[in-house]
């Protein structure tokens, strides 16, 4: 424990030297201020518009702020001269002010009003590209706005999800938020049953190319689920808010995968519709693996089990929506959306050998070829009516969806008899399953008083989950029998899971001392669950509980756009398909896996402590936390038939995490832009067992990092790079080894930038990533090492057709946020800034 002290210690120095920095800057704030109000031409206020002071002579850059929520700026942090300040946001033209004078005598001057004037977009003549930086910290969370990222062109979420801060993904997709995979990941602010399933695939499946950014919320108020452990990820498409009509191609071709996407809008008036495709396909994906065990009995000899197996995967992904959007007056607005998607993922393991030894003698070899199918479709229907009324921020909402996934998860297991000349026998394993929700939410927000520095937020939801698992086991001799059904209730059964979870939340948001925000909240959520096995007289008894989740955010926003934030939550993890699944896995004859329908969810405690500056327009953010996990769900593995590993899981663990991320974006010029993090965390895990033989604690320092840079050559050409790092992961019984990955982009465009082609490479300097894992129990010495040929080299293309023309900002979209369920790995919220 004497780590975990020292990383709280630092915590405190961090906050310290925080609290100096404002105070310093206070001081100098009461000797000088610029102060105004950014608006557009209607009246509304411009959120988080950026006010730069410059010497009116020399045009340099003295001091700056970012707006509040109601077009507020103050700049300070200067002294004696002349000024002009510069107004800007995307979307408008850049405004700057007449100069003005600052003395001993006016220290203070108030430029008032500033109107910003609409930017006309005209996509058959020019396009327009952002200033908005590749990384932005907002009051309640950190954005990654994607669409400025080439590099992940021709991938799909996952590819965007490795270059976000604070987040880290494996080479299988699992996503984790600061070391902890227990997140919440929602699209365009509501959950889907996709992600309810697995994670890694549902981002698989969704491509690059339509995500516009990515909201990483580590400390989410009480008006979201309790769900999510590590915090919610939400994945923003791609929208338009433009008057006529446009068709997108764009596509992509190489070595390992192609792409092939159209995306079209259509707006008229007040009603707008669209309509998205694009499939994906994956293929000579190929690797390896091996793997070395040992088994220790301390009453017989060691078990030493030796497998290789070469591999080799194709896959294919889609996903087709069409929106709907009314606006029927000035305060009611309507939204509808479907979408369908599949996913077909065919694995295979080839030679899959196993050489059995007792202690140095040999004893059996054994040769299989494994064929595992992971097949799926889904479909969501969403809805959303928002009533808004004439006093600013008020606003009420009812949001419905219904969202349903069928998935197979099959395999078939060819053992070859001892010449390894023929097959000799079969086993197929059918895994049917099916989630299914249907949520229905009211929200209701309102200031309190005549202003906006207290806000109300309050209300209700309710979501029925059911989950079905069709599984059993078929048996054949030789290569052409016929499969028999085993008739064991273990190997062949129907699961069915319901769980209904009704809450109610309400929340307080206070702006007070000029420029301090606190949020504070409660959450109340009761959840029943019936469980049942269609071939057997045991019940799953499974009791409902209830569960007050707290919430607390205090920021204080300093001069230039600092700003400092403190935060505690405690969160909740139910168990998703993938732990309570009891049907199962003997893809691997010597690894088997079974979930545990009895699963508890985890409680987590969270604490963190952030701090973000600007320095001559570069952005810095200090960010660390202390979590606290009772009732974790951890693997436990035992030994069957003496030499088989058996993994299930149970509530058995306490996990804690200290760490701090370091991540900044950097412009050096209007050409070249860098940014980059690096996050690191101290883990110290156990499973709170006493019995010598399965008692397991670890700990340990986990580290990683990303960099992105960005260059603007002469003549619509652009050149960019990326490259992350991931090391060792700890785990509670043993490591996942560390990996790196990079790629490199370089695009052109032309017909006035209607249409771009490039030229994209990835981990183009080795043929091969090789992971090295370690599983250290008492009974078990595992080393694990999996080869990835991921070389990769491809060709982007993209066009665009039709003429779009910029009509108003359009009113917020509310909709169903499900935030819950532990995995294998919200916009619209009112904030207040001032």
């Amino acid at each position: 424990m004497k780590i975990t002290y020292f990383l709280l210690i630092s915590l405190f120095l961090v906050w310290a030297a925080a609290c100096q920095t404002v105070k310093a800057q206070s001081t100098e704030r009461d000797n000088y201020r610029i102060s105004g109000r950014i608006l557009e031409k209607s009246g509304e206020p411009v959120p988080y518009a950026t006010a730069v002071l410059l010497n009116a002579a020399t045009q340099e850059q003295i001091a700056g702020a970012v707006a509040d929520a109601e077009g507020r700026f103050f700049i300070s942090g200067f002294k004696n001269g002349t000024y002009v300040v510069q107004s800007a946001f995307m979307g408008f033209n850049p405004i700057t002010s007449s100069a003005f004078d600052i003395t001993e005598a006016r220290k203070s001057f108030d430029l008032g009003d500033i109107t910003l004037e609409e930017e006309a977009v005209n996509l058959q003549e020019v396009t327009v590209m952002g200033q908005r930086s590749l990384i932005e910290e907002k009051v309640d969370r950190t954005i990654y706005n994607a669409e400025f990222d080439k590099t992940t062109v021709g991938g799909s979420a996952t590819d965007v999800l490795r270059r976000v801060p604070m987040l880290s993904v494996d080479l299988d997709g699992n996503v984790s938020m600061r070391g902890s995979a227990n997140i919440l990941v929602l699209i365009d602010g509501k959950q889907s049953a996709i992600v309810a399933s697995n994670i890694a695939d549902a981002m698989k499946q969704i491509p690059a190319e339509e995500i516009k950014s990515v909201e990483v919320i580590t400390s989410p108020s009480a008006k979201y689920d309790a769900e999510g452990t590590g915090g919610v990820i939400n994945i923003i498409t791609k929208k338009n808010n433009l008057q006529g009509a446009s068709l997108n191609i764009n596509s992509s071709a190489g070595l390992r995968g192609s792409n092939l996407g159209l995306n079209a809008s259509l707006k008229r008036g007040k009603m707008g519709w669209t309509l998205g495709g694009f499939g994906r396909s994956g293929y000579n994906i190929l690797g390896a693996f091996e793997n070395q065990q040992t088994l220790l009995n301390p009453n017989a000899p060691n078990v030493n089990i030796n497998q290789s197996a070469d591999t080799r995967s194709n896959m294919l992904f889609g996903r087709y929506n069409l929106g709907w959007d009314y606006e029927i007056n000035k305060f009611h607005f309507l939204t509808a959306s479907v979408s369908v998607g599949v996913r077909n993922m065919k694995n295979r393991q080839n030679n899959l050998l196993t050489e059995t030894f007792v202690e140095e003698e040999f004893l059996n070899a054994l040769l299989q070829n494994v064929r595992i199918e992971d097949l799926s479709n889904n479909v969501d229907v969403n809805f959303n009516y928002t009533k808004t009324f004439e006093k600013k921020l008020k606003e009420f909402s009812v949001s419905g969806l219904y969202s349903k996934n069928n998935t197979t998860n099959d395999f078939v297991n060819s053992l070859y008899n001892e010449n390894f000349d023929q097959i000799a026998r079969r086993v197929m394993n059918e895994n049917r399953g099916v989630n299914e929700e249907f949520t229905i939410q009211l929200d209701y927000i309102t200031p309190l008083g005549s202003g906006t520095n207290q806000i109300l937020e309050y209300g209700a939801k309710n979501i029925l989950r059911r989950a079905t698992s069709d599984f059993g086991y078929f048996r054949a001799d030789g290569p052409d029998g016929p499969f028999i059904q085993d008739t064991n209730v273990a190997f062949s059964n129907e699961f069915t899971y319901d769980q209904n979870v009704s809450a109610a939340y309400t929340s307080y948001t206070l702006g007070f001392l000029d420029h301090y925000t606190l949020k504070a909240g409660l959450r109340y959520e009761y959840t029943t669950i019936d469980a049942d096995f269609r071939n057997s007289e045991l019940p799953a008894d499974i009791p409902s509980y209830g569960l007050f989740v707290p919430s607390i955010n205090l920021s204080r926003k300093l001069t230039n756009g600092n700003m400092i934030k403190a935060a505690y939550n405690r969160r909740v993890q139910r168990p998703s398909l993938q732990f309570l699944n009891p049907n199962i896995n003997a893809a691997n004859p010597q690894q088997i896996s079974q979930g545990n329908p009895l699963l508890d969810p985890e409680l987590t405690d969270n604490y963190e402590l952030s701090y973000s500056t600007f320095v001559k327009g570069s952005s810095v953010n200090f960010s660390s936390f202390f979590r606290n996990t009772t009732g974790s769900i951890q693997p436990v593995r035992t030994i069957q038939d003496n030499d088989i590993i058996f993994t299930t899981f149970e509530n058995i663990g306490r996990e804690q995490a200290v760490g701090l991320s370091v991540f900044s974006n950097i412009n050096l010029s209007g050409k070249f832009s860098l940014n980059g993090s690096i996050d690191g965390y101290y883990a110290m895990l156990s499973n709170g067992l006493s019995d010598p033989l399965y008692a397991a604690s670890n700990e340990g320092f986990v580290i990683s990092g990303r960099l992105f840079a960005n260059y603007t050559l002469p003549k619509d050409w652009q050149i960019q790079a990326f490259t992350f790092a991931r090391g060792r992961q700890v785990q509670l019984q043993g490591t996942a080894g560390g990996f790196g990955m990079y790629g490199l982009n370089i695009n052109k465009q032309f017909n006035e930038k209607r249409g771009s082609i490039g030229f994209g490479a990835e981990n183009f300097l080795m043929s091969e990533l090789r992971i090295h894992n370690e599983l250290i129990t008492p009974t078990i010495l595992q080393q694990s090492t999996n080869t990835m040929r991921n070389m990769n080299f491809k060709i982007n293309f993209s066009y665009r057709i039709g003429k779009l023309s910029v009509d108003g900002p359009r009113r917020r979209r509310r909709g169903v946020t499900n935030e819950d369920l532990k995995e294998g790995g919200g916009s619209g919220e009112a904030v207040i800034s001032n």
